[in-house]
């Protein structure tokens, strides 16, 4: 089975680029505008604190800034993710991060001297000048997190390094979606069917168990025979971290991640605590899965089997039409917009081809649309993922509408809820609607699959790192062996007596997630889809004012801290209850499955 080059996907199927740039040579000549506009932001430093006027022409110029060099990055990121064979965009990446580098030192000088005139001053000058009022949220962050800012000088050294240590995980990411080659899968008849990164979960979700063990075997040997360089790029990440952590006087690389966004540590180590101590949950989906699908032993390429003949397929706009029905309880405007840009305004670049970069994401900036990037094959996990990055862009989409430039944005940690919420309300509408066996079945897998990626391999990969972390932190040793053997140990007791491994293919699972070069991204997947099935659970009930506080949720940005954020919406993640409770979702989801067991 073959995948489409590049250049043969349909135009339809593809982002609308050109709504962000015309062409390269529009890109070109706004890049020339940026650079040569940068010097002249120099003139402001040593004149921010002269006046309340000078400091808001400041604040102003700097937003314009990150909004002018964030729409060039994000047009040569996109265009080399779709495509990895695209020089020209790789090109364009090299560029800008050049001149993110140059911008980040330019502008080094603003948090010291803005910090120097002290916290009461500020806040004095915001109450009276109505060009400062919208900052108030934004000082007060400031000044809360003073400790770990550093001198002038300092700070401009650190923005300069920026673009080469921002290019860690760009080689780990080349090296994946470009340089690596994957051998043949063959199925049960011989055969052949390539392996990429936007392919492997069609082979994985494969009926035929030869195909699934020799993609999945194939995938990780090639991973496998470049372990050593995988293992030096992503320890000179972590030593990066850890030397930047200490630098701006952090305890640890999980305070400076948690730091920015005032969640204490505590919302980490309660979701480890309880994914640990609900283990047995997936031990008993391991058998389940093994009876359903009458085999001796359960091996990790069998996770994504199916456990229908008869799955069903799903075009895209179809999915379009159930997403907007399962997210019709947040009212007419939110489905008008998800509609809208789905399939008029070309959000989503969703055509499988031969140099497209693994996973799925969204990412835009304030002001170009709220883009994705996938490959939807017909199935009801690609479905699943649409709704998913749809959360994301429905979230990102409402709050630029409501929050002006320095509020629009979210955390990771709040960003998973709403894109986790949509797969939740989305899965129930199906659930409902659709009462066909196989559809059922297929429905439960998909379900029990998205818990299998966010509720069990992103909290494994958590405990990774902060194993690894640790170990740096304490100036221990790290080696190619001992990353293989972490990880082989904590997907032996993930999966139990219940689960037959091949460890050593296994181990090399850390190196296939580039999630891990965002240090304690991973353990946000899990806390998200609980807040998000939390939230789910009120307005499936027909709580009209539950729907209300999540779209006012949607709204908020980063006006409120991300646990103020999740209150506003209805739920309260200081305490494990919201694990818990979605641990009892994914536990009924196993109790359904069995019940099919003949």
């Amino acid at each position: 089975m073959s995948t489409l080059a590049r250049a043969d996907v349909p135009v339809a199927q593809t982002w609308h680029k050109e709504s962000v740039f015309a062409d390269v040579a529009a890109w070109q000549e706004e890049f020339a505008s940026v650079a040569a506009w940068l010097p002249s932001l120099a003139a402001f430093n040593g004149t921010l604190t002269s006046s309340p006027d000078r400091l808001a022409d400041w604040l102003e110029a700097a937003s314009q800034l990150r909004r002018r060099v964030m729409k060039l990055y994000f047009y040569a990121a996109m265009s080399a993710a779709v495509d990895s064979s695209d020089t020209v965009a790789k090109g364009l990446l090299g560029q800008v991060g050049g001149l993110y580098g140059q911008a980040a030192a330019t502008t080094a000088f603003a948090e010291p001297q803005i910090l120097a005139m002290g916290e009461a001053q500020l806040l004095a000058w915001i109450a009276e000048h109505p060009r400062l009022a919208i900052y108030e949220q934004w000082a007060k962050d400031l000044f809360r997190q003073q400790a770990h800012v550093l001198s002038a000088e300092v700070e401009a050294v650190l923005g300069a390094l920026s673009d080469p240590l921002r290019s860690i995980e760009e080689i780990a990411s080349e090296l994946a979606n470009a340089d690596m080659k994957f051998a043949d899968a063959h199925d049960s008849a011989g055969t052949p069917h390539a392996v990429t990164q936007s392919s492997l979960d069609t082979h994985l979700e494969s009926h035929d168990r030869t195909l699934r063990r020799s993609a999945w075997q194939n995938y990780a040997d090639a991973y496998l025979a470049v372990k050593h360089t995988l293992t030096q790029v992503y320890l000179t990440h972590v030593k990066t971290r850890v030397t930047l952590a200490r630098l701006r006087k952090h305890d640890s690389v999980l305070a400076a991640q948690l730091s920015p966004f005032n969640l204490p540590q505590e919302v980490f180590h309660n979701l480890i605590r309880t994914f640990k101590a609900n283990l047995g949950t997936w031990h008993r989906f391991w058998d389940v899965k093994r009876r359903i699908l009458k085999q001796d032993t359960l091996q990790p390429y069998d996770i994504w089997a199916p456990i229908t003949q008869n799955e069903p397929k799903v075009s895209y706009e179809q999915a379009v039409e159930w997403i907007s029905a399962g997210m019709q309880p947040l009212g007419d405007a939110y489905v008008e917009v998800l509609r809208r840009g789905t399939l008029e305004q070309r959000w989503v670049d969703y055509a499988p081809n031969s140099t497209k970069r693994q996973g799925a994401f969204s990412f835009g900036t304030y002001d170009t649309y709220p883009f994705i990037m996938m490959s939807y094959d017909g199935g009801l996990g690609a479905l699943s993922t649409l709704a998913h990055e749809l959360g994301h862009s429905l979230h990102s989409y409402w709050m630029r509408q409501t929050q002006p430039e320095v509020y629009a944005h979210y955390s990771m940690f709040v960003a998973e809820v709403a894109s986790n919420f949509n797969q939740a309300m989305t899965r129930a509408y199906l659930f409902q609607h659709n009462q066909d066996r196989d559809f059922q079945l297929a429905l439960i897998q998909e379900a029990i699959s998205n818990f299998h990626r966010y509720f069990f391999i992103m909290p494994t990969l958590a405990r990774f790192e902060y194993e690894v972390y640790s170990r740096a932190e304490q100036n221990k040793s790290i080696t190619t062996d001992d990353l293989l053997a972490l990880m082989r140990d904590l997907y032996g007791e993930g999966y139990g007596d219940t689960m037959t491994d091949d460890p050593e293919r296994t181990a090399i699972t850390w190196a296939q997630f580039l999630h891990l070069y965002e240090p304690y991204y991973t353990f946000q997947y899990a806390t998200g889809i609980s807040a998000a099935h939390a939230l789910a659970e009120d307005i499936l009930a027909g709580d009209e004012a539950a729907a209300r506080r999540y779209m006012d949720f949607l709204k908020v940005g980063g006006a409120l801290y991300p646990l103020d954020a999740l209150k506003l919406a209805g739920v309260d993640m200081t305490t494990p209850e919201a694990v818990e409770k979605t641990y009892g979702v994914l536990a009924r989801l196993v109790d359904r499955l069995e019940s099919f067991v003949e």
